[in-house]
């Protein structure tokens, strides 16, 4: 890599204690070449890590136990401890312990994240049930962390080679999601996903396509007026700021091919952007929260309590969380760099490739 390029801190969160979340974490920072690119640091527990790590014979994960972040080896991963007390671990089973000592950690990477000690975060999957409690009563991380940032409005973008998928509604039940599709609602994502699309990724003008809530994009109103009366004005009052182009019918358009002509894709709900995104996306998507001042990234899947402990989780799309958390705080520090002194030579673009450069050499 660049010397030039410092290596950003990247805090691991532990996810729910009897998912997979610390295999993963286990498998991918056992290659040691990653600390080329970052200097990672879970937050968990030794005894958590250990107790993965007996199943799990294939990888050699060594890491410091360090107090803080005065001590951080830079040439190791590193881990923070969050607890000390033992702590039942019971792979795949939903349990009250896995979702308190989730959030404990996800509580220590937010807190080190807001004081400047690590620039990006990773987070495992978590339960969306047993995590409640009252320091947490949100649908998952992202509603979570836009309350930790001052209610910042954010977007869940999932970002793969080959696609970016960005969602109106997240975590609601089908029968709600028309009530949430509003011309605002609909305006303010298109904002945010053009500004990601710019310091995040590199592209100057992004080409933005909307897909449509009703099958046949309504058929004219004839099965729903939600793209008559709300997405087509959304979108056309959009364009003196945005590239954004729709409403599209969903199954047309992904089975003719159409999302390879665009920047990024616009869904109005949850499923109608995961099921084709992870159809396309080959096991490598990324979890991405668009529009919060950090970088917060994520595999595309949840906490597979099925496959727990069972040596079975691929890593592969945590792996590609870890590299694309890292690219984007690269590009956007090459972005406010550019806008500082638009003379200087390195830009986002240029970061993001020497990135992607040495990840070709290394891997």
């Amino acid at each position: 890599m660049n010397p030039d390029i410092r290596r950003p801190i990247i805090g691991f969160t532990c996810g729910d204690l009897n998912g997979i979340g610390i295999e993963l974490i286990i498998k991918s920072l056992s290659d040691s070449r990653l600390l080329d690119f970052m200097v990672p640091v879970i937050f968990a527990s030794n005894k958590a890590i250990s107790f993965y790590k007996k199943n799990l014979p294939e990888y050699n994960l060594t890491f410091t136990s360090i107090p803080d972040f005065s001590k951080i080896n830079p040439k190791q991963v590193n881990l923070i401890h969050c607890w000390e007390e033992d702590v039942a671990i019971t792979p795949g089973e939903l349990t009250e312990v896995g979702g308190k000592y989730a959030l404990l950690s996800l509580e220590r990477a937010v807190a080190a994240l807001k004081e400047g000690k690590i620039d990006g975060l990773v987070t495992a999957p978590i339960h969306k049930k047993n995590i409640q409690s009252p320091n947490f009563q949100f649908s998952g991380h992202t509603p979570y962390l836009q309350h930790a940032f001052g209610n910042t409005e954010n977007l869940m973008l999932l970002v793969a080679e080959n696609l970016r998928m960005a969602l109106v509604t997240e975590h609601v039940t089908i029968q709600e999601v028309a009530k949430f599709i509003t011309k605002d609602k609909i305006k303010q994502k298109l904002q945010i996903l053009n500004s990601s699309l710019k310091k995040d990724f590199g592209i100057d003008k992004p080409r933005i396509a909307v897909l449509a809530l009703n099958p046949h994009a309504g058929d004219e109103g004839l099965i729903g007026k939600e793209e008559i009366e709300i997405i087509r004005p959304a979108i056309k009052e959009s364009r003196n700021q945005v590239l954004a182009y729709g409403p599209y019918s969903a199954d047309a358009f992904f089975a003719r091919g159409q999302h390879e002509k665009f920047d990024a894709v616009l869904a109005m709900y949850h499923d109608q952007g995961l099921i084709p995104f992870k159809s396309l996306a080959f096991g490598e998507g990324v979890n991405f929260t668009a529009g919060l001042p950090i970088v917060r990234t994520s595999p595309d899947h949840g906490t597979a309590f099925d496959i727990a402990g069972k040596d079975k989780a691929d890593a592969a799309s945590f792996t590609a969380s870890i590299f694309e958390c890292v690219r984007i705080i690269h590009a956007r520090k090459g972005y406010t760099d550019m806008r500082l002194n638009p003379l200087k030579k390195i830009s986002a673009r240029m970061l993001a490739n020497a990135i992607d450069e040495n990840l070709d050499d290394n891997y």
